[in-house]
């Protein structure tokens, strides 16, 4: 198989303590590509240095909704301004989190409108978190769609089937993480199963969510490869064409990586 792992955390504990071992490892499973996302700004440079030593490796630049509070700086002139580095293929992660609740959800709004705009500007994907915040998540985008399109992806999608029906067409991009493979995920199975297969990306979201058979392991990018022939399974698909789509989804969505 020759895979994408669309959304990881290099430069998280657990990973970054032997980050050269675990791009390795990933590159022997076969996986060509891994964005290594940005959640707050104090790891900015270091989510881009890894991007600019590894060749396979890309970065984002973004806030999560968790750090919205302690970002107010964050607009989207700085956004823009951060992501005119090549290697700097994506804005994000963003979106509204109102299962934890960590930041004021104005505070997450603002922000999440504020990545949006770089997303328009730049034309680089936005990177969508949401949790338990479907009807806002879609309101927004809805009405930021309306003021002018801009790419983008739901990462480690797990809304309902509804929710995803209006990322489709509002011609996002979904996002399907290891969950996928966890025995309580029907509903998400059942999404997962009928997603056009143009619109699909696969990701770990590592360290975090590794799926069966490593679940309550450490997660890496190595185990993009189990979640694809899950999925294949799943979809009743060869997993090779699987991994070969959904890794050129990936490069079609972050076009600088394509360069």
């Amino acid at each position: 198989m020759r895979l994408a792992d669309s959304h990881c955390h290099l430069n998280y504990k657990g990973l970054v303590e032997e980050q050269a071992q675990v791009i390795a490892r990933a590159r022997e499973t076969g996986v060509e590509a891994m964005l290594n996302i940005a959640t707050r700004e104090s790891e900015w440079d270091d989510v881009l240095a890894a991007a600019e030593r590894e060749p396979d490796v890309w970065a984002t630049v973004g806030i999560h909704p968790h750090e919205a509070d302690e970002h107010p700086d964050v607009d989207t002139a700085k956004l823009v301004a951060r992501a005119q580095h090549p290697r700097i293929v994506g804005i994000g992660e963003t979106g509204l989190d109102y299962y934890y609740d960590h930041s004021d959800r104005d505070r997450q709004r603002h922000s999440f409108r504020s990545h949006i705009a770089a997303s328009r500007e730049t034309q680089l994907p936005i990177v969508i978190h949401t949790r338990d915040a479907e009807e806002d998540t879609a309101q927004m985008l809805r009405v930021e769609m309306g003021k002018g399109a801009f790419p983008g992806v739901i990462h480690c999608f797990t809304a309902s089937g509804a929710f995803a029906d209006i990322a489709l067409e509002l011609g996002l991009y979904i996002s399907i993480s290891g969950i996928v493979t966890f025995k309580n995920a029907k509903e998400l199975q059942e999404t997962a199963a009928r997603l056009p297969l143009d619109r699909l990306l696969i990701e770990t979201d590592a360290p975090f969510l590794a799926p069966v058979p490593h679940r309550g392991k450490t997660g890496e990018p190595a185990f993009v490869a189990d979640t694809c022939r899950f999925l294949a399974k799943l979809r009743g698909e060869d997993e090779d064409a699987l991994a070969d789509a959904t890794r050129l989804n990936f490069h079609r969505l972050f076009a600088k990586t394509a360069a």
